[in-house]
């Protein structure tokens, strides 16, 4: 666990593209009845759409809401596991769209659906340190999901963006601490060249999911001296709405401090940016005083951490830019040759 404070939240956003698939359409195609999906829709980038595009509009949500002179964000580090180029950093094509160019650092990170909170982590460590004045730390996927593989259920694409700085009175909710807790689980994994990742099905709930998760969370709890009782919000990667829900009964935190941040059943798993645009959705709605908490999770495996303390700047700022509801209800449903063509799966001449 780390003590932290005096970082803080400046500016957020999300994004998650407009095309949907329904479960029971993909459920079609392969047999299965209409019961017992993961989700109930999905989210489809559209075709001029990639992690790169997402997390630009994401950050772009982001600015609007901090806003501060682009060219003061020091670091851009955006997390993902589907981006365009093998070699070719994101980080600077997000850090060109906004304005922030050139900046001290900027990279990718990839640790399966925890990358985009491991930036914040690392902007937290560069802000406290002094070596930048503002950092933007993305989360955005364009998740792989095997024709006809329980993945293709909820793999999904979105982002989620924030800018982080020093705690001032116009800070949207301040990091007061955070823990990690990671080891060498295989649950999940892509060699390079393949188009799919590889996955040890039930496996990658226990041991993997549910021992990282609520071992960091318990990190958090037990050596910062918070209890379940002081957060008001608890946002849990969500790959499904099961996963989540069965960490809250464990851990015994009641149904109304997860649903406001619980979003999988009508996005699906946007992989590094899924705790994120959860966190986004509770933002949308917090006040101040109010404390979230937020455990992401990665296969590989590991799991970050966060409590956060809602502060006044949210009532300034919420109203600056869309609200994750708004792009969750801006929808136009797909049928399932849409979707193939939307994900290449397909060759369109």
């Amino acid at each position: 666990m780390v003590k932290l404070g005096g970082v803080a939240i400046q500016g957020y956003g999300g994004y998650i593209p407009r095309y949907r698939i329904k479960a029971e359409e993909i459920g079609r195609m392969w047999g299965q009845d209409k019961s017992g999906f993961p989700v109930a829709e999905k989210t489809v980038a559209g075709i001029d759409e990639d992690a790169a595009t997402m997390a630009v509009e994401a950050a772009r949500i982001a600015l609007r809401r901090a806003g501060i002179d682009p060219r003061r964000i020091g670091a851009v580090y955006v997390g993902s596991e589907s981006k365009p180029y093998a070699v070719k950093p994101t980080g600077t094509i997000v850090a060109e769209a906004i304005g922030a160019s050139p900046t001290k650092l900027a990279a990718d990170l990839e640790f399966a659906c925890k990358a985009g909170s491991e930036a914040m982590a690392i902007i937290i460590g560069l802000i406290r340190s002094g070596q930048v004045e503002y950092g933007l730390a993305i989360g955005a996927d364009t998740a792989q999901g095997r024709p006809g593989d329980a993945l293709e259920y909820t793999a999904a694409s979105g982002a989620a963006a924030f800018i982080l700085g020093k705690t001032d009175h116009r800070a949207v909710a301040e990091i007061e601490a955070w823990s990690g807790y990671a080891t060498d689980t295989p649950d999940f994994w892509r060699r390079p060249g393949d188009k799919y990742p590889m996955h040890t099905a039930r496996f990658t709930g226990e041991p993997a999911y549910f021992k990282h998760i609520i071992g960091a969370v318990q990190s958090l709890l037990e050596n910062d001296g918070y209890t379940l009782n002081e957060i008001d919000y608890v946002v849990f990667h969500q790959p499904n709405v099961k996963f989540p829900l069965a960490v809250a009964k464990y851990l015994k935190v009641g149904q109304e401090k997860v649903s406001p941040g619980l979003i999988a059943n009508s996005v699906g798993n946007t992989y590094s940016a899924c705790s994120l645009l959860g966190l986004v959705n509770v933002l949308d709605q917090a006040q101040p005083g109010q404390r979230i908490l937020v455990a992401s999770y990665g296969s590989g495996a590991g799991s970050d951490a966060f409590v956060l303390r809602v502060l006044d700047g949210i009532l300034e700022k919420r109203d600056l830019a869309p609200k994750l509801a708004e792009f969750i209800e801006n929808k136009i449903y797909i049928d399932y040759s849409t979707y193939l063509k939307l994900r290449d799966e397909i060759l369109v001449r």
